[in-house]
């Protein structure tokens, strides 16, 4: 599998991170501070690692950051992105069956070493869910994508009211 990896700072559990990656048989590329020349900013890395995901040249990525919420914000603004921050192997577990997760979200700042191999392992363990209901909100997050992100409006308000009430 190829996995896009990011971090905004060359911290050993993002080195790690990459290592065991390949040591479990993954094609890894990388960005910002874990490749030189590539700009190391937290929303920078972690949009180009996103972006393979989106286009397809990577099956999934690895965005990292000191808390990882920024790392999963910007991973998230990118279109067909459903990248969730994991502190523990049952939120991966959870992310990956539930919410069909392709981006994993980790901070740098809480990821020991064996917590990193139990979510990886947790992580790749899981399959997405088959449940009608966990595969229809997987589609609802993927409509949003396709909608956009404005916020939903009421039956008669908002721009376009007035021609809607004319067209009835």
């Amino acid at each position: 599998m190829r996995i896009s990896v990011s971090s905004d700072m060359d911290e050993p559990v993002a080195r790690l991170l990459v290592t065991e990656l390949r040591g479990r048989g993954h094609d890894v590329v990388t960005h910002g501070a874990l490749n030189p020349g590539d700009d190391p900013q937290w929303a920078a890395c972690s949009e180009a690692a996103a972006r393979e995901v989106a286009a397809g040249t990577a099956d999934e990525a690895v965005v990292c950051c000191w808390t990882g919420t920024g790392a999963s914000i910007a991973a998230n603004k990118v279109q067909g992105v459903r990248a969730a921050l994991c502190t523990d192997a049952y939120t991966a577990d959870g992310a990956r069956r539930w919410n069909d997760a392709n981006v994993l979200a980790l901070s740098l700042r809480l990821t020991s070493e064996p917590l990193l191999k139990e979510i990886l392992d947790a992580w790749f363990a899981a399959e997405a869910s088959a449940d009608a209901e966990d595969r229809e909100n997987v589609a609802r997050i993927g409509r949003l994508d396709l909608r956009g992100r404005e916020a939903p409006q009421r039956s008669g308000q908002g721009p376009g009211a007035a021609a809607d009430r004319a067209v009835r």
